[in-house]
């Protein structure tokens, strides 16, 4: 049965190129307006080439969709899924376009972000709207499912990876191990303006209050008396603007200076395992731990885990019949802009 009143279901993703040629217009796309140097995307792009210029994100949003349009068929939901990138093909605005010529009317949209910050949740606002204006007066409206960080579907995947990477430790190292919970860092002005402007998050706004929330959960849940830390990756702002601290790298020798022989890196900020993670993470990181001695273990994203997948439908759901938020936390419904950002008229 279809959920009413949705007819459609939109998935919208980052995107990422899949050629060593895609490589330089998809990092123009992502800064346009920016005034980045080209020197600069040249060396972004290098992160690229070493995957002969294939971003794993969008085959993993494919593996999504399919995994959720199984889910749904079994669940008997009658929504045709779409998806929609907003730097690289499938491209937002075609998608949108052809939503609309196949006569949606009104969908439900998904981001492949679990937080609240102005690049992970209001962009993606922005970026739809723009993507309706594009399509004309026959675009549908779409509304977008809350950040959905403290969903039990994205914790019990990370709960379950995160046993299973200190699974693969060493057994004499695991008992020891440091857990480093880790999420792409942002600007601090940015982290500070996140969440719902009635609501006083403290230092870091929603955004630090949901990552530190959810390490909170997963440390919880593991049910293992492991210390861990908050650890930010994939800074990319000048030095002179202060962005979220300690970056992983950092934090990594101070723990070999403190003594840990062993750390599991959690990719929690993230859904799936994209080039910022296997290039900063399981690169980077990896080889800054091996230079300091450590034992490393980088643990899997939600990716296509069944609960995460299950989250999707019952996250249609909750948005369709207008119910409460269900979630772990006792943080408020988080976005960041005026209450009823999420529905795109």
């Amino acid at each position: 049965m279809p959920y009413e009143p949705y007819d459609a279901f939109l998935l919208v993703s980052f995107g990422g190129p899949e050629a060593n040629e895609d490589v330089i217009p998809f990092l123009e796309n992502v800064t346009r307006g920016r005034n980045i140097p080209r020197e600069r995307l040249a060396e972004v792009g290098q992160h690229y080439y070493l995957y002969d210029g294939v971003s794993p994100i969008n085959q993993q949003c494919r593996d999504l969709i399919s995994a959720v349009r199984a889910d749904f068929a079994g669940a008997g939901v009658d929504l045709p899924v779409y998806w929609g990138n907003r730097f690289w093909t499938p491209m937002l605005a075609d998608t949108v376009a052809q939503m609309a010529r196949d006569g949606v009317r009104r969908a439900v949209a998904m981001a492949t972000s679990a937080y609240s910050n102005y690049s992970s949740h209001r962009a993606y606002l922005d970026d739809i709207a723009a993507a309706r204006e594009a399509a004309g007066p026959d675009a549908p409206e779409i509304e977008l499912i809350r950040p959905f960080f403290d969903h039990p579907g994205f914790i019990e995947p990370l709960v379950e990876h995160t046993r299973d990477a200190l699974d693969r430790l060493p057994e004499d190292q695991r008992a020891g191990a440091r857990l480093l919970f880790s999420a792409h860092s942002i600007p601090t002005a940015m982290a500070d303006a996140s969440g719902a402007p009635d609501h006083d998050h403290g230092p870091g706004g929603a955004y630090v209050a949901q990552l530190t929330e959810v390490a909170r959960l997963v440390g919880e849940r593991l049910g293992e008396d492991h210390p861990y830390d908050l650890v930010y990756q994939s800074r990319s702002g000048p030095p002179s603007q202060p962005w979220l601290e300690p970056d992983v790298g950092d934090r990594l020798a101070e723990l070999a200076d403190e003594g840990v022989t062993a750390v599991v890196v959690v990719p929690f900020g993230f859904v799936s395992d994209h080039m910022e993670v296997k290039y900063d993470l399981d690169n980077e990181a990896r080889e800054t731990a091996r230079k300091l001695g450590l034992h490393f273990v980088r643990a899997l994203s939600p990716g296509t885990h069944p609960r995460f997948v299950a989250m999707v439908r019952e996250l249609v759901a909750e948005r369709a019949s207008g119910a409460e938020p269900f979630g772990l936390t006792s943080l408020p419904a988080c976005h960041d802009c005026p209450e009823g950002c999420c529905r795109q008229r």
